[in-house]
């Protein structure tokens, strides 16, 4: 359940951590952190050869994923985002460095997936019941999309020096790339206390650091994209990386009849069509990942393949075939598999 006052989950988390049980040595302790954010959970493991101070560490982890969520939340009408979106047409506002940095990420997404990732899509997400606005009963008419597809774009955006503006009544969304983004300031956070071999996961969206307490690589399990029991579609060994996973078979409404997934399509303006289940993103940034990953799961698997290969990115593709799941991978990705699979 989505709680007012969190960034809206775009997905339900679709990968877990394989935790070994046994340790490689006893001088690396294994310290497992957990806690609620952003209308879903976050997990922080940590090999270490020294003590750790848990309860110090952790206040620490939830004041920065407060932060966050102060300034990018569309839940709270008091985030520095949500006032942004309330400020006058033209208005320049002035907004933490924290917003300005996600939005210069989303700019580089949206401009690489030819405006599929879009964070003003907002209107749209609204419109069709997946905001914090009510649901509605009905499917939007023609009339109620093309409004709404008239405050959407990127262009009207102006991104300046700690500063905001926009042309017209836009509405910005991060929840595409906020939780990858938090998941990059909590491993820069472990980093900088010295914690070099960890493991960071919020809801769904992760990065690895080093090894794990048995001297591995971190081990991620995909999950079969399936809205039955949760089982294991392939396990990958996951180190100095970051990885997202996109796909709506969890997150989505059914209105008049038929399901429509979460995931909006800004050109089109109405939710995805496709036999894309699910789209794995590998990344050195974890907010990189989880744009690109949206972007991708909008493209859909020919298009989604194409932007792969001109953008040398590592993507797993689990298509819906007629015999059921298929799996397709970038020629990234299979290099990926090449250097690591073994390990």
């Amino acid at each position: 359940m989505i709680r007012r006052g969190d960034i809206p989950m775009k997905r339900i988390t679709m990968l877990w951590v394989f935790v070994m049980a046994v340790a490689g040595c006893d001088r690396i302790t294994r310290v497992s952190l957990a806690g609620a954010t952003m209308g879903t959970v976050y997990n922080v493991t940590i090999a270490s050869e020294v003590a750790i101070d848990e309860e110090a560490l952790q206040r620490e982890i939830d004041e920065e994923l407060a932060w966050i969520n102060r300034v990018m939340s569309t839940y709270i009408p008091e985030s520095h985002l949500s006032e942004f979106n309330r400020s006058e047409v033209h208005q320049v506002t002035t907004v933490p460095a924290e917003l300005i940095e996600v939005l210069r990420l989303s700019a580089v997404v949206h401009r690489i997936s030819g405006g599929a990732f879009d964070v003003t899509v907002g209107p749209l997400v609204n419109l069709w019941g997946f905001g914090p606005n009510e649901v509605p009963e009905k499917v939007p008419d023609d009339a109620q999309i093309s409004a709404a597809r008239s405050r959407i774009g990127m262009h009207h955006l102006v991104i300046g020096n700690g500063t905001l503006s926009r042309g017209v009544d836009i509405y910005v969304d991060l929840s595409g790339i906020a939780k990858g983004y938090a998941v990059d300031r909590v491993s820069q956070l472990l980093s900088d206390r010295g914690f070099d071999n960890h493991l960071v996961e919020i809801g769904g969206e992760l990065r690895a650091l080093g090894v794990n307490d048995r001297d591995r690589r971190w081990v991620i399990a995909i999950e079969k994209p399936t809205g039955l029991a949760r089982t294991v579609f392939r396990t990958l060994p996951l180190g100095d990386m970051a990885m997202a996973t996109s796909g709506d078979y969890r997150n989505y409404r059914e209105l008049d009849g038929k399901r429509y997934s979460h995931t909006i399509d800004p050109v089109a303006g109405a939710p995805i069509e496709h036999h894309l289940a699910s789209v794995t993103v590998l990344h050195e940034s974890a907010a990189m990942a989880d744009g690109l990953a949206t972007a991708i799961n909008v493209l859909g698997p020919a298009r989604g393949m194409t932007l792969a290969e001109e953008q040398d990115l590592a993507v797993l593709f689990i298509i819906m075939g007629e015999s059921g799941f298929e799996e397709s991978r970038s020629p990234a990705f299979e290099a990926y598999l090449r250097t690591h699979d073994t390990e």
